[in-house]
């Protein structure tokens, strides 16, 4: 009889093993990778097909337009720009292409194009106790200065304004300043660290020398293990560099998405994107972190649009609503409300998230075989040498 059981459960171990190589060789079949100087790409039609969004490319140059839900995934060739559900958001690296195929890389695969179509999927989000506001500068450091007042007051409002939004959704919040005083960048990321099932939330007006008449909100999430900031214009010198990355990117970009969406669906502002910073608050914060940037102080009209209170508090409600969504992902475990969903509701009677026909693709096995366990599941990255730069190297006002 021993012997009997032993059998069986070898058996049962063989056919275990045959039914597992069976679904590895059925997911590595999904994907095409194409290694072209030594990395990893993927067509624009292999990631629609997996996906089941419809996806198109734009020729370089060209714009896309971001009011339109008949391409869930639009890219540009030649560009890192791009829409994922209504929403600007910005590559690590450009699309290229090759042989009549458009091509993204495996790295934008895993740490945008992922946690930005499926938030929802990635590992420990939304199990947040503690949101750390962070109202950008104070005391000294005014932050950009319009006509009608300084970035860190504005900055300063919205969050005491989101407090108590917050709080009453049986949040504990945390504020890194409660006044008019400066706190260092280092200092203000020990403070989120130290919290319990924290997330980071940074508020920030913006400014630009450059064009004055730039407008809109724009969202920043820490820059991935080997790739270039969104504003780094040399993407080709310094395209895969060592500069460290975050063990926690996965669940930072889905808390941007989450935020960015109801900014968008709830406020008329120009859309700049979900973007990629190695800002010092974002670069040695150790939980999901966002920096916002709500607008820009050296535009007049929407630097008198800032200085309305009434505004600010929308503002805050939005970035609130934000929150909530990415705290109910793991409740709902369904992709969450976008753009269009919001404004919708705004016209209407509240709607349920539309989801494409057929669903989102629940079965991700051969995600992870593609881009590893790694980038998916956020596990802590290799241990790499500090940046040398100091932690005023690159500014928090872009």
């Amino acid at each position: 009889m021993p012997l009997l059981v032993k059998r069986c459960s070898v058996l049962a171990f063989v056919f275990v093993f045959l039914a597992l190589l069976s679904s590895i060789a059925i997911a590595e079949g999904e994907w095409q990778v194409i290694k072209i100087d030594g990395h990893d790409y993927l067509s624009v039609e292999n990631i629609s097909k997996f996906y089941g969004l419809p996806a198109e490319v734009v020729p370089s140059g060209e714009k896309i337009q971001t009011n339109t839900a008949d391409h869930p995934l639009e890219f540009v060739s030649g560009s890192r720009e791009a829409i994922i559900n209504g929403a600007r958001s910005w590559l690590c690296f450009p699309v290229i292409e090759q042989d009549g195929k458009f091509l993204v890389t495996r790295t934008d695969l895993a740490k945008t194009i992922e946690p930005l179509v499926r938030p929802h999927r990635v590992a420990d989000v939304g199990k947040i106790q503690t949101v750390v506001l962070d109202p950008g500068h104070g005391g000294h450091d005014k932050g950009q200065v319009s006509r009608y007042g300084a970035e860190k007051d504005f900055a300063l409002d919205v969050a005491r304004k989101l407090r108590p939004i917050l709080q009453a959704k049986g949040l504990r919040v945390i504020m890194t300043r409660e006044g008019d005083y400066f706190v260092p960048l280092e200092v203000r990321a020990q403070i989120a660290n130290r919290a319990r099932n924290a997330i980071f939330v940074s508020i920030h007006f913006n400014s630009s020398g450059d064009d004055p008449n730039a407008t809109g909100f724009e969202i920043f999430s820490f820059t991935p293990r080997g790739a270039p900031s969104t504003s780094d214009g040399n993407v080709a010198a310094r395209a895969f560099n060592n500069q460290p990355g975050s063990s926690v990117d996965a669940q930072s970009m889905a808390l941007s998405a989450c935020i960015y969406h109801s900014l968008l669906g709830h406020l008329p502002e120009y859309d700049r994107g979900i973007k990629r910073a190695r800002f010092a608050v974002l670069r040695l914060t150790k939980v999901p972190a966002v920096l916002i940037e709500g607008g820009f102080l050296t535009e007049r009209g929407e630097s008198k649009l800032i200085s309305n209170k009434d505004w600010r508090a929308k503002l805050a409600g939005a970035i609130g609503i934000g929150i909530e969504t990415y705290q109910a992902l793991p409740v709902k475990k369904q992709p969450p409300m976008i753009v269009a969903d919001y404004r919708r509701q705004t016209k209407s009677a509240p709607v349920d998230p539309v989801i494409p026909e057929g669903g989102v693709k629940e079965a991700d096995a051969s995600l992870l075989e593609l881009v590893g366990r790694s980038a998916l599941l956020s596990q802590p990255q290799p241990a790499t040498p500090a940046p040398t730069a100091s932690l005023e190297s690159e500014p928090i006002v872009p």
